[in-house]
């Protein structure tokens, strides 16, 4: 099971780092002139100070710009007069510094607020602050994570935030945090991605690195008949799969035994379907999906569980022949006649999607000899629409949604002009896909290619077996449940 790595900590700081959740809710009692109960938390806990003076506003009918100097003033006279840390923080944030562990504060109070905690703590303790001050909006919109994720140049997936608060909870996860909540005055129930405990009192660096989701990393590749168009193959092929630390591996031309030999050398799990697919799997493969003795061309899938989460991931091969960007490039065939010439590969696609049903998490990776409709602007091409309309994202364009600035083109680094002869230049499109549909968040996606290949056919010598350049997406995966 592989995590994604603890990048950095996000500490809320009212309730959570220092007990100031209770002078903040006497300085609003207060201004308001009463008691406040509990059908007043959602108005006051983890909320900016506009926010409550516009509530008091209009309850008392005073102006709010007025209320919110009260309170203010209010809550930093008690702040002045002295804050505790809460039972476990300072241990905390320490413990993490030794480990190199960066820490924010992330905060819905003023910056004035936020600076004289930060004197009393130990400024030194965090690498950034955010406060509501520093953000459009603050929380529960997840601005202020996000700002600190991009501070610390971190992904918001791969942090986890320390919360007190719903409020401050609900921002942090629609950042795409992991939370650890640790309630001050009011209660905060489990949810998947989430862990609640009573006290930061022995909660270690260990314990915060098994909050982030579980990694994903699924690659696609076409092997080229095997990757017999090039010597020593197989330990190329291994080369590139230790190196790119990827957990699973949709193939494509198999050549019958590639998927077998790779994952004997591996020490991975593996299905063979027919003599051209496979998947290769560090995770247990539960079950396998689709006919096994499928022909050149369709798809074949298998379950694999990943820390307890089932995911299903198929590998796909569609027909080469008609290959649109040639009928586009060569015979300058309109979009009408390009899409009427995808029938072949539509059907297939249908028949691939049939079978995979309305399972999800799922990924559908392969090679299909299609371009996709998120490239061209004037072809909608339908293999690509059909795989969208039954709910399945494209991770490359996720990643990278300016198909001008980033082609991604897998085919191909090895052929630069067509084989006839004619010296024409290859057409260069994005025919290789990991697409995935359920609670997969992408983190990256990329192209990829090893060395510096030579091309075709001066190809037996190259560090990279395939004709083909591979697509390799990491994804987050929640655990699925709330950990209390």
């Amino acid at each position: 099971m592989t995590r994604l790595p603890l990048q950095a900590v996000l500490f809320d700081m009212d309730g959570t780092l220092v007990d100031t959740e209770r002078l903040w809710w006497e300085a609003v009692e207060r201004v308001a002139g009463r008691a406040l109960t509990e059908a007043d938390q959602p108005e006051v806990l983890g909320r900016p100070v506009e926010h409550t003076a516009d509530w008091l506003a209009t309850a008392m009918g005073r102006p709010a710009a007025d209320l919110a100097d009260a309170l203010h003033r209010e809550f930093a006279d008690r702040v002045r007069a002295g804050i505790v840390p809460r039972p476990g923080a300072l241990a905390l944030l320490d413990a993490l510094a030794r480990d190199g562990v960066p820490t924010a504060l992330v905060t819905a109070s003023p910056r004035a607020v936020a600076d004289t905690v930060l004197a009393a703590l130990g400024a030194h303790r965090f690498a950034i602050s955010v406060t509501a001050d520093d953000t459009t909006r603050t929380k529960p919109a997840p601005d202020p994570y996000l700002a600190a994720c991009r501070a610390l140049g971190v992904h918001p997936s791969a942090c986890v935030a320390v919360e007190d608060t719903e409020t401050g909870v609900a921002s942090a996860e629609a950042a795409g945090c992991a939370v650890l909540a640790v309630p001050s005055l009011a209660p905060i129930g489990p949810a998947p991605g989430r862990t609640v405990l009573t006290s930061l009192e022995g909660v270690t660096p260990e314990k915060l690195r098994s909050l982030p989701p579980l990694r994903l990393r699924v690659m696609t590749w076409n092997l080229w008949y095997g990757g017999t168009k090039v010597h020593d193959h197989r330990a190329k092929q291994l080369k590139a799969i230790t190196e790119t630390e990827v957990d699973v591996v949709g193939l494509q031309e198999t050549y019958g035994t590639a998927a077998e030999e790779l994952a004997e050398a591996l020490g991975w799990y593996h299905h063979r379907a027919g003599d051209n697919l496979g998947v290769l799997s560090r995770h247990p493969i539960t079950a396998t999906l689709g006919d096994p003795d499928v022909g050149m061309y369709g798809a074949a899938g298998v379950r694999v569980d990943v820390g307890g989460r089932e995911v299903d991931i198929w590998t796909a091969h569609l027909d080469y022949t008609p290959y649109g960007p040639y009928e586009s490039a060569f015979d300058g065939l309109p979009a009408p006649e390009l899409i009427a010439q995808e029938e072949v590969r539509l059907a297939q696609m249908r028949d691939i999607l049939r079978r995979i049903g309305g399972a999800a998490p799922a990924v559908l990776v392969g090679d299909f000899n299609s371009p996709s409709h998120l490239d061209w602007p004037d072809v909608e091409w339908p293999v690509t629409k059909a795989a969208e309309k039954a709910g399945f994202a494209d991770s490359y364009r996720e990643a990278h949604p300016d198909p001008v600035r980033d082609p991604g083109h897998t085919w191909s680094p090895v052929h630069t002009e067509h084989e006839d002869g004619s010296g024409r230049p290859e057409p260069r499109d994005r025919i290789d896909f990991v697409l995935h549909r359920g609670d997969l968040r992408v983190l990256d996606s990329r192209t990829y290619v090893s060395g510096t290949p030579r091309t075709w056919p001066d190809v037996q010598d190259n560090d990279w077996p395939s004709d083909h350049a591979a697509v390799i997406t990491t994804f987050s995966l929640g655990d699925g449940t709330g950990t209390v």
